[in-house]
């Protein structure tokens, strides 16, 4: 028979880390804070409230026990926020383990003729 697309079946990773969850949505806050060197700028790229992601990046930087974004207030630029080398390899690993689950999941599914749509991340 032929593969039945899964409308939407995507499985995106979440990591429960003690009463937190590391997801895709602080995984692209990451990028963005990368991109923008900012929380606020990041937000605004995420379409998100400047307290949204201030409150996910203080999520972030209590999980691991280390910081994984590090800002500075105010001074002549303004501030800013950067990650963290410990931050960008957290999102490297999960990057690799997401896109690792998917194939998983893509496998077991496969043999109910199910094809699950890999959602990609750009």
């Amino acid at each position: 028979g032929k593969a039945v697309r899964a409308p939407g079946a995507c499985p995106r990773l979440r990591i429960a880390v003690g009463d937190l969850v590391l997801g895709p949505g602080k995984i692209e806050l990451i990028d963005a804070i990368a991109r923008t060197g900012s929380i606020s700028g990041a937000g605004r790229e995420m379409g998100m409230s400047y307290r949204r992601a201030w409150l996910h990046v203080d999520a972030l930087n209590k999980m691991f026990g280390k910081p994984i974004i590090v800002s500075e207030t105010g001074g002549a630029r303004g501030g800013g926020a950067t990650i963290t080398e410990f931050g960008q390899r957290i999102a490297i690993a999960y990057r690799r383990a997401d896109d690792r689950t998917r194939d998983a999941v893509r496998d077991e599914f496969a043999q109910f003729g199910i094809d699950i749509v890999a959602e990609t991340s750009e």
